[in-house]
């Protein structure tokens, strides 16, 4: 297996952030020093635009940084190509790849966005090519509840290197703490976030014959 070199948490999160057009959240900077801090990874349960994708970012810039590569893995193959394209704004389509059912771009980039389900055959069929693969992000984590998908996202978290840190990302999960103690039982360790604060006020309105 490749070696990757590995940095020092502290002053890459500064240098990250000084990147940033905007200061971490509380629960963000919470997130990334226990990504760092936690030998399987990390599972981020928060509210949808809350700014939780921000801790996948941290992963790939610590990645680039360390000559190691990030595999971003969707549910579904629109949401895998939207995120190719938010990714190849930010990096540049050098070093952005993108494997789908339908398309591959690019496959050996140090950052590939993949349906889930192409992670898990590449796990089975071509192990090698994950030598380099510091993080695994796994966006929409809560369908491991889904039935029958669920099973993909199991068998990736139980079959993947254990040198790989998990990033689970998600908006929706009631059980999140009996997931993080089942994915911790299997990487090894898994640090949890929790985040229930909306950016943007949730309103709700009733329509009667048409009117509000």
């Amino acid at each position: 297996m490749n070696a990757v070199r590995e940095e020092t948490s502290g002053p890459l999160i500064a240098e990250f952030e000084g990147t940033l057009p905007f200061s971490l959240d509380p629960f963000q900077r919470e997130a990334i020093e226990k990504l760092d801090r936690g030998r399987g990874g990390v599972l981020v349960s928060a509210p949808t635009s809350s700014g939780k994708t921000i801790v996948a970012e941290y992963a790939i810039f610590r990645a680039l940084r360390e000559g190691a590569k990030v595999l971003y893995t969707t549910p579904l193959k629109a949401l895998s190509n939207q995120k190719y394209h938010d990714f190849v704004r930010a990096y540049g389509e050098s070093l952005v790849g993108l494997v789908t059912g339908e398309n591959t771009i690019h496959d050996d980039a140090p950052v590939v966005v993949m349906t889930t389900e192409i992670l898990r055959n590449l796990i089975y069929e071509d192990p090698g090519r994950l030598d380099l693969v510091r993080y695994v992000v796994l966006d929409e984590v809560h369908y491991i509840d889904d039935f029958p998908r669920g099973s993909v996202w199991e068998e990736i978290v139980i079959q993947a290197p254990l040198t790989i840190k998990l990033v689970g990302l998600s908006a929706t999960i009631g059980n999140y703490r009996e997931i993080a103690d089942w994915m911790a039982e299997n990487r090894g360790g898994m640090e949890t976030v929790f985040h229930d604060v909306r950016p943007v006020e949730l309103k709700m309105w009733l329509a009667i014959n048409n009117r509000f």
